[in-house]
């Protein structure tokens, strides 16, 4: 039976919880980076005419868009590219595309 996900929480995340999201958060980001793999290819392949580019710039934008959303509905914090946050309360478990794990990032005092 497949698990069932709380959708769009504002959550603080354990070590555990995060570990035990993270393969979602693969299978979301994955599912994008192929997107955008294809979607250059494409371009690469047919070499077009340079009035094309704002289409082919605005679907990377709408697929990075739609990455950050799905990201965000999990309760989690899209950073930059492929770059997620969970948050633990005094600071964030951090995860970036490829890497197989998160990683401690302390809040910073100022």
């Amino acid at each position: 039976m497949a698990e069932v996900f709380q959708i769009k929480r504002d959550k603080i995340f354990t070590l555990e919880e995060a570990r035990h999201l993270l393969p979602l958060v693969k299978r979301v980001t994955m599912e994008a980076v192929n997107l955008v793999e294809q979607l250059k290819k494409r371009i690469e392949e047919f070499d077009p005419d340079p009035s094309q580019r704002p289409y082919y710039e605005h679907e990377l934008s709408l697929i990075v868009d739609r990455w950050s959303q799905k990201i965000q509905k999990l309760g989690c914090e899209p950073r930059g590219l492929w770059m997620v946050d969970f948050d633990n309360g005094q600071g964030y478990y951090c995860w970036s595309f490829p890497e197989e794990d998160v990683r401690f990032m302390p809040s910073s005092t100022a």
